[in-house]
């Protein structure tokens, strides 16, 4: 990857897909506004931009909200990096065959890819991530990991620089990525500019760790926090105390005895409930029958899941899905998932 000289205008093309997510988005592209001129005149000085789609008519985001004037795809050798954006997955077999095939070509001229939010899933389906990690939001992960087995997501992260591969979760972290970049072209100063103007006090690393707000509130042991993102990562299956251990870089016995200190549970009895957590909402939003809720949960078999579920909820899975269905029956909040400090359970 060939980097302009430092001070050189930095260049950047956005593909933006069908309903493409507008926060991850305007989070980068402002943040390029606020560094290309001084104060807020937003004349494209020190970093261009420019918005592309395939039939270079105006974008649609998913809330609805048009983005004008876009451009046909140009050459992909006048800019510095191309940035992709997705759109919401429940249209997956949606598939702009234009833009992959724009993507490849830039991939051939060198051109440093980045994937913003499902901007990734664009760069999968074009063939470019073989053999390489990618970023994704922990809300994605799932249906990454389905869609995609042969990829490596990562969600415990903000972003990842592979290079010419960049991959970002999303969201707010957009301006981070775009922060980061900025620093590098045209120094931290710039950078800095971009971010206070946006009131953000300074930008996350890349490996600063996404929040997970379906599993855990705030918790400030690092350790900790880190097992917990690796034990929602993997739901569907059982992970040995030395693996989980090994993962975040400590041993079975300082994790055992960090998780007691922290939540007051064991990381295997945490992990435990936190699958069965995971049983009940799909009880309660999905038509799975008990026997796939309790393999998509990690338990060897129906009798061991409903042992355990008993043992939690004081009902079996089959009464607790009949009593949802009665008139009146309560359903469960969707991120009821949420555990701060010492678990419910």
């Amino acid at each position: 990857m060939n980097l302009p000289l430092r001070g050189e205008p930095l260049s950047v093309g956005f593909v933006l897909l069908h309903r493409f997510t507008l926060l991850p988005f305007a989070a980068f592209v402002d943040c390029l506004r606020l560094a290309a001129d001084e104060g807020d005149r937003s004349r494209q000085l020190r970093c261009h931009w420019t918005f592309m789609t395939s039939t270079g008519e105006q974008a649609t985001s998913s809330c609805g909200a048009a983005i004008s004037p876009c451009e046909p795809f140009r050459d992909p050798a006048s800019f510095d990096y191309i940035v992709v954006i997705g759109g919401v997955q429940d249209e997956r077999d949606r598939v702009d065959s234009t833009a992959l095939a724009y993507l490849r070509r830039s991939a051939d001229a060198g051109v440093p890819l980045v994937g913003l939010c499902t901007g990734v899933f664009a760069l999968i389906q074009a063939g470019l991530m073989k053999g390489r990690r990618c970023c994704v939001s922990w809300y994605h992960h799932r249906d990454m990991i389905q869609r995609f087995p042969a990829i490596e997501p990562v969600a415990d992260r903000l972003f990842i620089d592979d290079g010419d591969r960049l991959t970002c979760a999303g969201g707010a972290a957009g301006a981070d990525l775009a922060a980061y970049l900025i620093e590098r072209h045209l120094g931290k100063a710039w950078a800095m500019k971009s971010l206070h103007i946006m009131l953000l006090d300074e930008a996350r690393t890349g490996v600063h760790p996404q929040p997970q707000p379906v599993v855990f509130g705030k918790i400030e042991d690092r350790v900790v926090r880190k097992a917990i993102a690796l034990l929602e990562q993997h739901l569907g299956e059982m992970i040995s105390m030395e693996v989980l251990a090994e993962r975040v870089g400590t041993s079975r016995r300082n994790l055992e005895r960090r998780f007691k200190e922290t939540l007051g549970v064991s990381p295997q009895k945490f992990s435990r409930d936190l699958r069965l957590r995971y049983g009940v909402w799909l009880l309660h939003y999905t038509g799975k029958s008990i026997t796939e809720i309790g393999e998509r949960c990690g338990f060897a078999d129906t009798a061991h899941f409903s042992r355990h579920f008993r043992s939690a909820f004081g009902m079996t899975p089959s009464e607790m899905r009949k009593s949802v269905g009665e008139p009146g029956g309560a359903r469960v909040d969707p991120f009821f998932l949420h555990v701060e400090g010492r678990p419910a359970l």
